[in-house]
């Protein structure tokens, strides 16, 4: 059930997320979430998007190091400690998170948290366990 990450290494300099953005947008591409983590001369942007086989050819097409990664997306309550109650979950199973990013559904009123973990299927497991609505693929498409 886990949903497409893809993660693109970008030369930190003045119009690449504009190069990139513009590519992805000439091919019908959607972005739905991004975060952009930088260093001195390189940064990793990371973004959920409506096809995500399609974006990651897309950007090699254009010259850029792209991968795909699957990670676990989940809907939590947009509330004080909603956040907080979620994570608790996965540290409860012993679940280390690498990263995590959230973004607004357009229309309700929870946030979309897309949680990095070594093991997809233990950190989904728990969290529906807890009674999480888990974000698939097709749930992507139709924000």
């Amino acid at each position: 059930m886990a949903i497409k990450q893809l993660t693109v290494f970008v030369e930190n300099k003045q119009g690449e997320l504009v190069e990139i953005t513009e590519a992805l947008s000439q091919n019908g591409i959607d972005i739905r979430a991004l975060s952009v983590a930088e260093t001195q001369d390189f940064g990793m942007l990371r973004l959920i998007v409506n096809d995500a086989e399609t974006a990651k050819d897309v950007l090699a097409q254009a010259g850029y190091v792209a991968k795909l990664n699957d990670v676990v997306g989940v809907k939590i309550g947009d509330a004080p400690g909603k956040l907080s109650v979620a994570l608790k979950v996965l540290d409860e199973r012993k679940i280390n998170m690498d990263y995590l990013y959230a973004f607004m559904a357009r229309t309700e009123k929870h946030a979309y948290v897309v949680i990095r973990v070594a093991d997809n299927d233990a950190a989904e497991e728990a969290l529906e366990a807890a009674g999480y609505h888990l974000i698939t693929q097709a749930d992507i498409c139709k924000l």
